[in-house]
Parts: structure tokens; sequence; C-alpha cells
């Protein structure tokens, strides 16, 4: 993947930093080139610059040497109109060549300080001429000397000259330099270009290698895809925005009947009219110009085979990758079975909730038949043991032994039956009364259970002794009642099987099932039970010992199975013959205490059948 992005962003970056390199190549030379040729021209302007200079001084120097030359003869006494001519063209000359000097040496202010001392010298130098002309053919010694010995013009002419020179010597290293670095940025130049050259080469030959890969990648991308869509067995077809065939795999053309030469016809047109449907055009249309997508429009068609099939099709906008245009990809799945499957179900889901509200119904009358018969079962058995007393007690001495006996039986008798009804009445309960589940602590109810379980054995059995052996138990969310009565039956049985123990040991454990639900144990040494008849254990009324052995009406274990059944959970039993029992019993996860504290509301729950 990183190296994707690189190659990614090497493409995206590459055209326009090979045009920057461009640009750099060929602007660059030529602005420095340009610069280099400015500079030679500014160079080559600098010393006809100086030559000018040298030329004007020169001139300057004659201009002044012919004026004092004419000046000197007319004040020999020679006075020709040429002389005349020669003193006022002078006259005229010299200050017009000083301030070209001037001008010319602007730039430089040692130049401009030595120009304005020859200036000074040439002004005192017209005077003398001046003063001569004035004084005519008479002839001033004093001022022929001073025109015949000069003062130094020569001298600062050749300064002005000499610095000139200087200046001139400077500006021809300075234009040999600019030269060189002329010729060797040229150099570097066209060295530069054929580098370019070669990059652009190796640029050209890798993106033609690239597209060449590129080409073949795609190449093969479309045969790995055209070898699917003629593999796959869901039909698949693609329509154009005239919702023409644009092409379809073979499973298409075998339910709709279609060869090659339906590429090209209207959708509707093709398979027996099997898509000639006005609102699948709109859906389809919606799918090609808004772009929104179809998903499991379910319709009935009839194939090429003539059978009518219910299909889910759905579709999506996607663009050709030759060609700006888009298509619609639409996949069909026949559901035909699962239709009928589901019509089915649903004819068979109608007919079990008949059945569970025939069963609810039976189990509503048995529950209420129980109940009324319990309820109306009290009064006669009332009847049966207070009149059984009253008799015993009305025939006092008089009554012979087998007449006891016989009054003992009836009275023991309808009492177990008092008991019976209870215990039925229990059970009944249990199966009709809402649930009300809140956190329940079940170490708390095991410790209840146990104290009030080792105070009616004491009572019954004052030499038994009870070991027992509680692990850790956790808090739950139940019905804090129905578990009592499970834990009240459960070790209640422990302790009645284990009583003629010498020591009877009454084990309780916890642990967690790998599905998080929670497993409880009940272990004792009693006389147990032979597992060939455990199918019967749970059963209401159903006993695996006499009632001589060890009372009890059968109902116990029923009622501990009713209650885990509503909570979820389930029960069995293991066991040996005068070894003890062991009762396992199960809660789900679901069951699990929420909050730390335990704080969980109440909430009811009607009874199941």
């Amino acid at each position: 993947m990183p190296d994707t992005v690189r190659s990614n962003a090497w493409s995206r970056w590459r055209m326009p930093l090979l045009v920057a390199l461009i640009v750099a190549i060929v602007v660059g030379p030529f602005i420095v080139l340009s610069e280099a040729m400015d500079e030679s021209q500014q160079a080559a302007a600098m010393v006809e610059h100086t030559r000018e200079v040298e030329s004007t001084v020169l001139e300057l120097l004659y201009d002044t040497r012919d004026l004092e030359a004419a000046a000197l003869a007319l004040a020999s006494g020679i006075d020709t109109p040429t002389l005349r001519t020669r003193v006022e063209r002078g006259r005229d000359t010299v200050p017009a060549g000083l301030s070209r000097l001037i001008e010319l040496t602007r730039d430089n202010a040692a130049q401009q300080l030595r120009i304005g001392r020859l200036s000074t010298l040439l002004e005192q130098r017209l005077l003398l001429v001046e003063r001569q002309l004035q004084v005519g053919p008479e002839q001033d010694d004093d001022a022929i000397q001073s025109l015949i010995a000069g003062l130094p013009i020569r001298q600062l002419a050749d300064e002005i000259v000499a610095e000139e020179q200087a200046l001139l010597t400077d500006r021809d290293t300075r234009s040999a330099q600019l030269q060189r670095r002329t010729e060797l940025v040229g150099w570097l130049a066209m060295l530069a270009q054929l580098v370019l050259l070669g990059i652009i080469l190796y640029l050209a030959q890798r993106q033609i290698g690239e597209r060449l890969n590129a080409e073949r990648a795609q190449r093969r991308a479309s045969d790995r895809a055209q070898a699917v869509l003629q593999t796959v067995r869901e039909p698949i077809v693609l329509a154009d925005a005239d919702q023409r065939v644009v092409m379809f795999n073979p499973a298409f053309g075998e339910v709709y009947g279609l060869d090659t030469s339906a590429i090209g016809q209207p959708l509707a047109s093709v398979g027996h009219g099997a898509w000639n449907d006005v609102e699948f055009g709109q859906r389809l249309r919606d799918v090609l110009v808004r772009g929104r997508e179809m998903w499991d429009f379910e319709r009935t068609q009839t194939t090429a085979d003539g059978a009518s099939r219910t299909v889910l099709v759905n579709a999506r906008r996607m663009p050709l990758p030759d060609s700006d245009d888009h298509v619609a990809l639409m996949t069909v799945s026949d559901v035909t079975a699962q239709k009928t499957a589901e019509q089915r179900i649903h004819e068979l889901n109608r007919q079990l909730e008949g059945k569970v509200d025939q069963v609810s119904d039976v189990n509503r009358e048995l529950e209420a038949f129980s109940y009324s018969v319990s309820h109306d079962l009290r009064a006669p058995l009332r009847h049966i043991a207070g009149f059984a007393d009253k008799l015993t007690k009305q025939l006092g001495e008089d009554a012979d032994e087998k007449s006891l006996h016989y009054l003992g039986v009836i009275s023991s008798s309808a009492r177990r039956m008092s008991t019976l009804i209870d215990d039925l009445l229990v059970y009944s309960r249990l199966g009709r009364s809402a649930m009300r589940l809140q956190a329940v602590d079940m170490q708390t109810l095991v410790a209840e259970t146990r104290a009030l379980l080792d105070a009616n054995a004491h009572a019954e059995h004052p030499d038994l002794r009870i070991d027992w052996r509680i692990a850790p138990l956790p808090m739950l969310v139940a019905d804090e009642n129905m578990m009592r009565q499970v834990w009240l039956n459960l070790l209640g049985n422990a302790v009645k099987y284990s009583a003629r123990r010498d020591v009877a040991v009454i084990e309780v454990g916890h642990e967690r099932n790998d599905d998080g639900s929670h497993l409880f144990t009940v272990r004792d040494n009693g006389a147990g039970f032979d597992m060939a008849y455990a199918g019967k254990l749970f059963g209401v009324f159903q006993r695996m010992h006499k009632a001589s052995d060890f009372a009890g009406t059968g109902i116990g274990l029923a009622s501990v199975r009713r209650v885990l059944v509503r909570h979820g959970g389930r029960i069995w039993a293991e066991s040996t013959p005068d070894a003890g029992a062991t009762f396992f019993f199960t809660l789900p996860a679901t069951l699990d205490r929420p909050d730390a504290d335990g704080a969980t509301p109440s909430i009811s729950r009607e009874p199941t059948p």
C-alpha cells in the first residue's frame, strides 16, 4: 500500500516537475546570457565612453593650443583674417569642449575634480589671451611670457587620460571575464539540455512501459471479470441509458432464452416480455438517470421454460471502463423456492399457533381443575379427619383394638391427603403466579434454608448430625420466593434421605459453564436411587421409595423443575442406591445481576403454560 501511494504521488507530480525542469533549463540560461550580453554591451559602451573622453581631452588641448598660437601671432604684430578666425573659433570651441568633458565624466568624482582644476587653468589662459588681444600690437612682455610658459594644463590632461586608460583596462578585463562566463554558461546550458533530453527520453520510455503494463493488467482484469461473469450462476445483465441490453452472462441468457442477437434490443422486449413492466421501467430509469439503487425489488415472471418464478432484482448505476457512458448493472436472484418455503413455514406456524393455543387452553383448564379439586377436597377431608377424631373420643375405652386401628388409618390417610392437596396447590401456584424478578442472593437463601432445616431435623431426629459444606454462591436476578422453594425442596430431600446416616454430609457447589450459565450442585450421602427410574424422578406424585420408609408426596421435585424451567434453566440427577445422590441444575447467564449493588427493578412476567 505505501508503495502504491508513493507511485501515485510520483505519477501526479511527474509532469509538473518535468515542465518546471524544462522551464528552468531553457529560461535560466537565456536569462544568464541576456544579463551577460547586457553587461558586455555596457562594457563596450564604457570603452567607447573612455575613448570619447580621451578624444575630447585631446581636442580640448588642441583647441587651446591653437587659440594660444593665434593669440601669440597677433601679439607679435601679425594680424590676418585667418588668425582672427582661429581666435574666434577658439573662444567657442574651448568652453564647448570643456562643457562636454564635464558631462562625459559626471559619474567619476575624481575626474570631475581634475576637470574642475583644468577648467580654472583654461579660464586663466583665456583671460591672458583676451588681455593680449586687448593690448594689440603693443608688446606686453609679461603676458607673452605667460602664454609661452603656459600653465600645467598638459599635466592635468595627461592625468585625466591616464585615469580613463586605467578605467579602460579594468573594463576590458571585465568584458573578457563576461565573455568567458557567457561561454561557460552556454556550455552548461547545452550540457543541461542534453541531460534534460536524456531524462525526457527515460521518462517517456518509462511512461510507455507503465502504460503497456497498465494495459496488460487491465486486459487481464477484464479477462478475469469476463470469466467470473460467464461462470457465476446468478443472472446478470447490463442496460444502457435507453434501457437496451449491453451485455449479459450465460445464466441470464439461459433463464430468459436469449442469444447474442438480444444485445442492443430493448430490455422490455426480451425474455418473452418478462421485463415489460411499467413500475420496473420507472425504477430502472431512476437508477440510470438519478443514480438511485434498486434493492430486492420483487417481481413474479414467466421465464423461457414457461415456469412462474419469483425473483429479486438489484440494480445500481456504474460507469463503463472504455467510455464516459453509464449503465445499470442488474442482478436477478430466483427466490421461488424460498417463497414457497416461507409460505409453507407460515402455514405450519399458523397451525402450530393453533396447537399452542389448544395446549394452553388445556393447561389452563387442568390448572383450574387441579386448583378447584384441591379446594373442593379440603372440606370433605376436614370432615373425615374431624369425625374420625370425634368417633375415637366417643368410643373411648369401649373401642376395641381393631376399631382404633381403623380410625387411626382413616385419620392418618386424611392428613396425608391434606398434605398432598397443599403440595398440589403449591405446584399449581408455581405455574400460575407471575414472576417477580429481583436481585436474589443465593448464599443468603441457602443459609436461611439451612437454619430452618437444622431446627426441624433436631426436632425430629435429636441425634442427627449434619455436616454442611456450602461453597460461595452468586447473586442472580430471579423470583426470590420461587428460588426459596427450590432450595427448600432440594436441601430438604438431602436431609430427609440422609437422616439414617451417622453423619449426614450435604454439599452445595457452584461453577460457571463455558457458555456463561450457572451450574449448581446439591450432593448428599443418603439412600440414593436407581438410575433406571430417573426418568420418573421429576414427575408429579412420582416417588423412588416407599412412603413408610421416607415421608413425602412426590410433588417437591416436580415443583423444583417447574420453577427452573420458568427461569430458563433445567435440572437432572445422578445417583447410586445407598451411595447418595447428586442433583444438578442450571440457570442462564441472562440472570446475572446487572449492577454491583443488585438494584434491579422488579419485573412482572406472565406464567408460561
